[in-house]
């Protein structure tokens, strides 16, 4: 028992400071990719409903094959493919070649991947809206941007909370695939932990506890944001003799 908490010390010959400053690099990866790819959601749902047939088609195309590829490929992909068309970009302006942070790098990749569900959950909640709030809202002159602003994000949000929580947790869990690219998140460091001291079982359980408790803790976050997106809705009925 000792020897274990030993090796869990924050500080040397502890790894414990590693496999935090690994969780710390996979948060900041999730936050930041789970925002990207609602902002990325919100237009392409908005933009499947509202906009034209090439838009839709573009974004259809969009959704379909980052849901149908396996997210190990699209991360290479992505990861490899957006570094090059940056820097391609950049030295076609003139400019030196730019070495893209893990973190950005991260964000940007599953944030992509992130958008492509967000934009179905997106827009499978607004299509729940009822239709009489906004045809109430354009017959009183209500431009698009107010209505959006004031009867649809915020009626749509408790449908959609469900949804954007299981995508919450599928980014925390999707920073582990950021290892294959040498990006030190809390799988890479808990990997090195365990091949340098060769406690497996150590390492690998303390990690499962960790996205456990992000998973238990996230689930209560959401579970009390839903409540309160919902506190306007009537009561729900209950079966019963």
């Amino acid at each position: 028992m000792e020897n274990t908490l030993g090796l869990l010390a924050l500080s040397p010959p502890g790894w414990g400071g590693t496999l935090l400053a690994g969780l710390w690099a996979s948060m900041q990866i999730a936050v930041g990719a789970f925002g990207l790819g609602l902002i990325i959601g919100l237009g392409g749902a908005y933009g499947k409903i509202y906009g034209g047939p090439v838009l839709r088609d573009c974004l259809g195309v969009y959704t379909t094959v980052v849901r149908a590829l396996p997210e190990l490929i699209l991360i290479l992909l992505l990861y490899f493919g957006l570094t090059d068309i940056v820097n391609q970009i950049m030295l076609g302006l003139g400019y030196d070649r730019v070495q893209i942070s893990g973190v950005v790098a991260g964000v940007l990749v599953l944030g992509v991947v992130q958008g492509a569900y967000a934009t179905e959950v997106l827009r499978g909640a607004i299509l729940a809206v009822p239709p009489g709030q906004i045809e109430a809202a354009r017959a009183m002159g209500m431009p698009a941007a107010k209505i959006a602003r004031r009867i649809t994000i915020p009626t749509m949000l408790g449908l959609a909370l469900p949804g954007l929580s299981n995508l919450w947790l599928i980014a925390t869990k999707d920073t582990a695939l950021l290892a294959i690219v040498g990006f030190s998140e809390l799988t890479l460091a808990t990997r090195q932990a365990a091949g340098t001291t060769k406690a497996f079982f150590t390492f690998f359980l303390a990690a499962g506890a960790i996205y456990l408790a992000i998973s238990m803790l996230s689930t209560w976050g959401f579970a009390r944001l839903e409540r309160w997106a919902r506190r306007g809705d009537p009561p729900r009925m209950t079966g019963g003799t």
